[in-house]
């Protein structure tokens, strides 16, 4: 049986250690494996974290290999290429594909039983792959999604209305990347209709303010990679509100990117869709009210994905 209170991260590079910092920081684990090709990169980031503990709750962080993670409730798999200026995500694929061939099979290897987060861009795809590639059930194998972009849109929505963004109900699905699509037919600010919201705020040209807060969502990445060269402090982050909601079995919904088995017409396929968060990974995938034009936009992102996957041969 898997040890609830175990999690081994793959991949140390900014993703993984900022990861391993929001987790430690959250006392989620009493066991932290990390994992790398470059060992003495674990080790030292293992011993950096680990300086910190008197200051958190007890627990044990250090530098693994695959064995070590065969009794893990949550293996957070980051290893891979990273976006670089001017790249998309879906650049990144062969080479990260190639990543995951090379991971995942030390990894069924142990008998590993927990769940399987795949973080490395671009994670549609990969979450797809790594299903394939593992054989594991549907409902073990998520991505982190759009997670982080719904992060994103509340809080550019919070700054638009000047609102504290958790007051925000609102979510991006589809793929974490350029074809991703904002639910606006049921975004909410604590129950007021969005629109209405921003009346009483003193806003009434939605439809612009709606397409530069989607467009300031859907360039986020690239904009911060232009400046600093990655992102890794917002994902951190919102991998750790994923985990968390595994760890404590909360039922929570999240966009994260699952396989849908018929949800929406869709199947054969990976991306973010608002889904129940448990102990067991993907608890039902929801299908939440969209408007037409959105359900339109949902299965061209979908179609995009789809042709991506085709060249894989994973299907």
């Amino acid at each position: 049986m898997p040890n609830p209170r175990k999690a081994a991260i793959v991949g140390c590079g900014f993703v993984g250690a900022s990861i391993a910092f929001s987790l430690m920081q959250r006392s989620l684990f009493s066991e932290l494996v990390l994992i790398d090709a470059n060992h003495k990169k674990a080790e030292g980031e293992a011993m950096d974290l680990s300086h910190g503990l008197p200051y958190t709750a007890s627990m044990e962080i250090y530098a693994g290999d695959y064995r070590d993670a065969a009794d893990c409730s949550l293996v957070i798999v980051t290893a891979g290429a990273n976006q670089k200026p001017g790249e998309t995500r879906l650049d990144l694929i062969d080479k990260n594909v190639a990543i995951l061939k090379s991971i995942l099979p030390n990894l069924t290897a142990t008998g590993f039983s927990g769940i399987l987060m795949i973080v490395s861009n671009p994670v549609d795809v990969l979450t797809y792959a790594a299903q394939r590639i593992s054989g594991y059930p549907a409902e073990r194998v998520i991505g982190s999604g759009t997670v982080l972009d719904t992060a994103r849109l509340k809080y550019e929505l919070g700054r638009h209305l000047a609102v504290d963004s958790r007051s925000i109900h609102a979510v991006i699905i589809g793929e974490h990347g350029d074809s991703e699509l904002a639910v606006w037919s049921g975004a909410n600010v604590s129950g007021i209709d969005l629109n209405h919201f921003c009346e009483l705020r003193g806003h009434f040209d939605h439809e612009n303010s709606m397409q530069r807060i989607y467009e300031a969502v859907r360039g986020s990445a690239y904009e911060i990679i232009e400046r600093k060269g990655a992102t890794y402090y917002g994902i951190a982050m919102a991998v750790a509100r994923i985990s968390e909601c595994i760890v404590r079995d909360e039922h929570a919904v999240l966009p994260i990117s699952v396989l849908p088995r018929g949800e929406y017409g869709l199947d054969n396929i990976a991306l973010s869709l608002p889904s129940v968060v448990g102990h067991e990974g993907v608890e039902k995938v929801l299908e939440i009210p969209l408007s037409p034009e959105e359900s339109t936009a949902l299965h061209e992102s979908a179609a995009q994905l789809h042709e991506v996957i085709r060249t894989l041969g994973l299907s």
